[in-house]
């Protein structure tokens, strides 16, 4: 059974940067299309990053468009989101998931890992 669990949430101030990690196991995901969502509370779960088996296929809300970077480390089995010039309306439980089925929808999630941004 495969299994996403995410790694590198914490607490930061605007401005700063954090590195999320994704790490799969049980299945390689490097054929896969895979992304980052969160969800802060009392909103809406919201889709983040996306990116494509061919890694220069990428995808992002406009709210973080030129501040955050998904990429992928195939022979890691690991996908990354960097976080730089982080707000406070960032603050949120960041989720990886996968498209492991190739279906075109996220049918696998990790446990979630909280990043909060102190003003």
């Amino acid at each position: 059974q495969v299994q996403l669990v995410e790694s590198g949430g914490g607490l930061v101030q605007a401005g700063g940067s954090l590195r999320l990690s994704c790490a799969a196991s049980g299945r390689t995901i490097s054929r896969y299309t895979m992304g980052w969502f969160r969800q802060a509370p009392g909103k809406e779960r919201e889709f983040v990053a996306g990116i494509r088996r061919s890694a220069g296929n990428t995808y992002y809300v406009d709210s973080v468009k030129g501040r955050f970077t998904i990429s992928r480390d195939n022979a890691k089995n690991t996908v990354y989101l960097q976080m730089n010039s982080l707000k406070p309306e960032d603050t949120a439980v960041y989720y990886c998931a996968g498209d492991l089925g190739g279906a075109g929808t996220y049918d696998y999630w990790g446990q979630g890992t909280q990043v909060t941004v102190s003003s």
